[in-house]
C-alpha cells in the first residue's frame, strides 16, 4: 500500500545512493555527479530550515522509501511551484506508482497550497513521463535549447506547466 509523507533525516541515505545512481538518474534533469552524504545531509538541513519554498514528500510502500515527489520553488505571489518526482527503488518503477504519486502531489499543490500553476521540466525523450503529464492535463510550454550538460552531451529540456483550472476540469 502506497503512502506519502513528509522526508526525514534517516530517509537521507537512500536518496542519497539513488542520486549515485546513474541508471536512476538517467531520464531526470539533473546532471549525474557524485554526491557525498554530508551533502545530502546539508541538503536537507536547508529544507528543514526553508519548509515554506517547498513541499518533499516521501514515497512510501510497506514502510519502505521507494521515491520522492516535491514542489519546490514555491512563489506564494504568482502561486506556482515546480513538480518533480524520483522512483528510486527500480524494482518500483513502472508499476503506476509515478501516477498516484502525482496525483497526489497535484492535488495538494492546488488544493491545500492554493496554487495556480505547477511546472516542470522534462527531457524530450522521456516519453514514459510526458505521457504521464500529458494524461493530468500538462501542457508544453516550450524548449529550452541545449539546455542541459547530460551524458558528455547538451540536450534539450522540455518545458511544461498546468494549471488549477486545467486540473479540476479533467
Amino acid at each position: 500500500m502506497i503512502q506519502f509523507r513528509e522526508i526525514i533525516i534517516e530517509d537521507v541515505p537512500s536518496i542519497n545512493r539513488w542520486r549515485n545512481d546513474p541508471e536512476v538518474m538517467q531520464y531526470l534533469t539533473n546532471q549525474f555527479r557524485y554526491i557525498g552524504l554530508e551533502a545530502d545531509r546539508n541538503w536537507f538541513a536547508y529544507y528543514q530550515q526553508h519548509r515554506d519554498q517547498a513541499v518533499r514528500l516521501a514515497i512510501v510502500d510497506d514502510a519502505m522509501l521507494i521515491g520522492t515527489v516535491q514542489l519546490t520553488q514555491i512563489d506564494r505571489v504568482n502561486q506556482q511551484a515546480e513538480y518533480s518526482i524520483m522512483i528510486g527503488e527500480k524494482n518500483h518503477q513502472s508499476k503506476g506508482i509515478g501516477r498516484l504519486a502525482t496525483e497526489e502531489i497535484l492535488r495538494h499543490g492546488f488544493n491545500d497550497l492554493n496554487l495556480h500553476r505547477i511546472y516542470l521540466t522534462v527531457l524530450p525523450e522521456n516519453d514514459r513521463a510526458i505521457r504521464l503529464y500529458e494524461s493530468f492535463g500538462f501542457q508544453q510550454e516550450g524548449l529550452y535549447r541545449k539546455a542541459l550538460f547530460k551524458n558528455g552531451q547538451f540536450t534539450d529540456v522540455m518545458g511544461m506547466s498546468l494549471l488549477r483550472n486545467e486540473f479540476q476540469s479533467r
